[in-house]
């Protein structure tokens, strides 16, 4: 039997393509409250944006989806895209942005492993903004495996990095 194959340990996520229905909405949403950056435009039904100046880590496209209504919530598709931010100070300052502007939070928990904050852009599409604890925070069970809890994030603890 061939040994199974692993993905090589370096290999990371690059970025996401999402079909949206309005690309000014939905750069409202990605640029202007999350804070992506305009990398390129691709004619004028697609745009890519970055953090910090990579050549993109979203794209949004409205070839088939210009003026469409989002996807059925119970149907296959993705569940939600996840930006990791470096540190929880940094995820305080995007969750206060939030709570100024009044964007709506569908959730956010504390999974052992990292703290998340959970949303949803203009088309439904789920958003999941978070940072990892360090890895010797982590619970490790018995067996090896990581042990992930789903408890509720304590969103004024998180704030209170921001004070002082």
């Amino acid at each position: 039997m061939p040994t199974k194959y692993q993905v090589p340990e370096s290999t990371k996520v690059g970025h996401i393509h999402l079909k949206v229905s309005d690309i000014q909405r939905s750069l409202s949403f990605y640029r202007d409250l999350l804070g992506f950056q305009v990398m390129a435009w691709y004619g004028e039904k697609a745009v890519f944006l970055s953090a910090g100046g990579y050549h993109h880590h979203i794209g949004l496209n409205t070839w088939h989806s210009e003026g469409q209504a989002p996807s059925p919530r119970n149907r296959a598709g993705m569940y939600h895209v996840a930006f990791l931010y470096p540190n929880r100070k940094d995820l305080a300052h995007i969750l206060k942005r939030l709570i100024d502007a009044k964007y709506p939070l569908i959730g956010a928990s504390d999974h052992g492993v990292s703290e998340a904050i959970y949303l949803e852009d203009p088309d439904m599409n789920g958003v999941e903004l978070y940072c990892d604890r360090p890895r010797d925070h982590w619970s490790i069970t018995e067996n090896g495996s990581i042990e992930m809890v789903n408890k509720p994030l304590n969103l004024e603890d998180l704030l209170s990095t921001l004070e002082g």
